[in-house]
């Protein structure tokens, strides 16, 4: 589950790099999408991502987070990644804590992992907030902390996140660190947003013919850092 209360910060991104990174040639893993307002990774088609309708007229009804537990529960087993939105992290935090979901799910035998992102720039704060808010709301999962250095790295009075208050706090319930590092935008980065838009896998752009040679270049080598970065966290 990737869950942020921040918006824009690189959530829907996590979601479909982890799914690129957990697919094999025989198993693509269940994609669940529960954002009411941006349903950005529905929109990758290559995931065959189901959206999950949880509102109940202009809003959000807790109750219809039981359909998302449901289907969790009676999946066949395959691993799942499940994007929530900004607008859906209060409700859904909620309602796992007080539903005990993680627990639920654990007694299933459901291993779970929460993913948050924690960007630089004008959204540290926020973001810092949102990773804190989900540690101490959900106390019984591992999360993996997703630092996203598009907008900056994640240091604050010269202090990376490593070295901060809140690590400190909750560092016992980080399974893992994994980068998104900072690239050059006119290149890396105009590239990076291309397939963005466009809703595609590294793959189905490099084999695009609407890249050109070294934006497929790029793209390979920006496959290779990410899926290292998510090997070394043993995802």
């Amino acid at each position: 589950m990737i869950l942020q209360g921040k918006g824009g910060v690189g959530k829907s991104l996590i979601a479909s790099l982890l799914a690129q990174y957990i697919s094999t040639p025989d198993l693509k893993p269940l994609c669940l999408d529960t954002d009411p307002v941006n349903a950005t990774f529905s929109g990758y088609r290559a995931f065959d991502v189901e959206t999950l309708d949880i509102m109940e007229g202009d809003d959000i009804n807790p109750r219809t987070f039981d359909h998302l537990i449901e289907r969790i529960m009676t999946g066949s087993g395959e691993r799942m990644v499940i994007d929530n939105g900004a607008s859906t992290f209060v409700p859904l935090c909620s309602y796992l804590l007080q539903n005990d979901v993680a627990g639920l799910l654990t007694e299933a035998g459901h291993s779970i992992r929460l993913h948050s992102v924690i960007t630089g720039g004008q959204a540290l704060a926020d973001t810092i907030e949102g990773f804190s808010s989900l540690c101490r709301n959900i106390p019984a999962a591992p999360v993996v902390v997703w630092l996203n250095e598009y907008f900056g790295k994640a240091v604050h009075n010269g202090k990376g996140f490593e070295d901060s208050k809140v690590y400190d706090k909750h560092k016992g319930r980080v399974e893992a660190l994994v980068t998104i590092p900072a690239v050059k935008p006119e290149t890396f980065g105009l590239d990076m947003n291309k397939i963005m838009t466009r809703r595609l896998t590294f793959d189905e752009a490099v084999a695009s013919p609407d890249f050109t040679i070294m934006e497929r270049q790029r793209l390979k080598m920006m496959k290779r850092t990410l899926f290292a970065n998510m090997a070394k966290a043993n995802l």
